[in-house]
């Protein structure tokens, strides 16, 4: 589990085929800060962009430490960007003593969604973005939402035949500590919706199943 409280922006340096055809997957170097893997190891949770990956080596002993993961076919075809280089957002899994800063992330993509606008307002950003429809009943008005691993709250939901937009404000803190800041009109996003909207359905869905 997470809390989409980013702790470190790290690089994706170095991509590898882990086969020769479309269905074998990648393997990723991920270039962190300095010290942030000083209390990671061998099988250790790591969500990149928001989707749970495993470490599968580390070096700690280089000026920027680096670890990698391989990462699936089916994994690629389910979320955005992890198979090109650049900036991401990091964060390690929660211990059973960690603060509950942002809310309970599963590190479980939902979906993709694409920004719509991206423009500063003021001392913030707004951010839009167009969620798919199988995903347009989880979003609400003063909800929960996770993009690209960043617990954010959701100020303004509109709906169309297409999906629903949403939009966000980031305030320059966020700006400043996480690879949002470099997002742009029509990139992709990973997406993932609050777990307890999901559960709410499922309860709704089984009464209403009970009751014919």
């Amino acid at each position: 589990m997470f809390t989409g409280i980013i702790t470190g922006v790290g690089r994706i340096t170095r991509i590898e085929d882990l086969g020769l055809s479309q269905a074998h997957g990648k393997r990723l170097h991920v270039q962190c800060p300095e010290g942030y893997l000083d209390d990671a190891g061998l099988g250790d949770s790591i969500a990149i962009n928001g989707a749970c990956m495993t470490v599968t080596t580390l070096q700690q002993d280089l000026p920027s430490p680096v670890f990698t993961l391989d990462i699936s076919a089916e994994s690629l075809d389910k979320t955005a960007c992890l198979d090109s280089l650049g900036e991401v957002n990091l964060e390690k899994a929660l211990r059973a003593n960690d603060r509950l800063g942002g809310h309970l992330v599963s590190g479980h993509v939902d979906g993709i969604g694409v920004v719509t606008h991206f423009a500063p307002v003021g001392e913030s950003w707004e951010l839009r973005i167009q969620a798919p429809h199988a995903l347009a009943k989880y979003l609400a008005y003063k909800g929960s939402i996770t993009v690209n691993g960043v617990s954010l709250t959701v100020n303004r939901v509109i709906d169309s035949e297409m999906g629903c937009e949403i939009s966000i404000n980031l305030i320059p803190h966020t700006i400043e500590n996480t690879a949002l800041r470099r997002l742009s009109s029509g990139a992709r996003l990973n997406l993932e919706v609050d777990v307890i909207a999901r559960y709410v359905e499922r309860m709704l869905s089984a009464d209403l199943q009970a009751a014919g």
